[in-house]
C-alpha cells in the first residue's frame, strides 16, 4: 500500500508528537537534576552537580537503591527458574491444560497492579503471618516475581518454538542423556533469550511501585517508594529529582540491551 505525500507527513507528525509526549518530560527530569535552582525554576538559572553529590551521600536513598537491587535480582532469579521451566513444559510436551498453564503464567502482567497487590497482601497475611513471616524483602521478591516470570516465559517460549526439536533429537540419537543435551544444546540456544528476559525482568522490578506498596511493609523501602514518600518534602526535592533521573537511566539501559540481544538473536535465526 502506497501513501500520498500528505499522508506520510501527517503520520510523521503524529509519531513525533507521540514520542514528544513520552520523552520530553523525561528529558526535563534529567535537565532538572543539574538545575542550580533548588525550586527547579524553568528555564534553569544555572547548572550544578551538587544535587548528585547530596543524593550519593543520602543514607535513606542509598538503602532504598540497595533494597531495589536486592528485590530485582531476587525476583529475576525466581523468574528465570520458573519461567524457563514453564516455557519448556508448554513448548516440548503435550498435556491436558497446557493452554490454561500459558494463560495463568501470562495473566499477572495483564491484571491491574493494584489488584495483584491487594491479592498478594491478603494471601501473605493469611498464609505467612501465622508462620511468623511479615511483610518485607521476601514478600517484595515474591510479588515482583509474579509479573517478572512473564518476560522470561515469553522469551524462552518463542526461542524454543523457533529452534524446534531437531538438534535435541540428534543429540539424543548420538547417545547424550537429558542433562548433556540440555547443557550442550538447549541452554546455548536459550542464553540470549534468558539474558534479555532477565534484563527486562530486573528493569520491571526495579521501578515497580504499585505491587511493592502492598507487599513491602515498613522494613523494605524500595527506591520508587522512597521517591514517592519524599516527593513533596521541600528539602528532599533536589535529591528526589536526581534519583528520578538515575531511575530513568537504570531502567532504559537494561531494556536497550535486551532489545539489542533479541534483535541479534532474530537475525541469527
Amino acid at each position: 500500500m502506497t501513501l500520498s505525500p500528505a499522508a506520510r507527513i501527517a503520520l510523521r507528525v503524529v509519531m513525533f508528537l507521540g514520542l514528544a509526549v513520552v520523552y520530553v518530560p523525561l528529558l526535563v527530569v534529567l535537565v532538572n537534576s543539574f538545575n542550580a535552582d533548588s525550586a527547579f525554576g524553568w528555564p534553569p538559572s544555572g547548572f550544578t552537580g551538587r544535587w548528585w553529590s547530596q543524593a550519593l551521600h543520602n543514607e535513606g536513598a542509598r538503602e532504598a537503591v540497595l533494597t531495589s537491587v536486592k528485590a530485582g535480582l531476587g525476583a529475576t532469579a525466581v523468574a528465570l527458574v520458573l519461567g524457563s521451566m514453564a516455557a519448556s513444559a508448554v513448548s516440548r510436551y503435550r498435556f491436558f491444560g497446557r493452554e490454561t498453564v500459558s494463560l495463568v503464567v501470562v495473566l499477572p502482567i495483564a491484571l491491574p497492579g493494584i489488584v495483584t497487590g491487594i491479592a498478594l497482601s491478603n494471601a501473605f497475611q493469611v498464609v505467612l503471618k501465622p508462620l511468623g513471616v511479615g511483610l518485607g524483602l521476601f514478600t517484595v521478591i515474591v510479588g515482583h516475581a509474579t509479573f517478572c516470570v512473564v518476560t522470561i516465559f515469553n522469551n524462552v517460549l518463542a526461542r524454543l518454538r523457533r529452534t524446534g526439536t531437531s538438534l535435541e533429537e540428534a543429540s539424543a540419537d548420538l547417545g547424550a542423556d537429558t542433562f548433556q543435551t540440555f547443557w550442550h544444546v538447549t541452554f546455548p540456544a536459550l542464553r540470549s533469550a534468558l539474558l534479555a528476559g532477565g534484563l527486562l525482568s530486573f528493569a520491571l522490578s526495579f521501578d515497580e511501585i504499585i505491587v511493592t506498596t502492598f507487599t513491602a511493609g515498613p522494613g523494605a523501602q524500595t527506591l520508587p517508594i522512597w521517591i514517592f514518600s519524599n516527593l513533596f518534602r521541600p528539602n528532599q526535592a533536589p535529591v528526589v529529582n536526581v534519583l528520578a533521573a538515575a531511575l530513568i537511566v537504570l531502567s532504559v539501559i537494561p531494556i536497550w540491551i535486551a532489545q539489542r540481544l533479541s534483535s541479534g538473536a532474530r537475525g541469527v535465526a
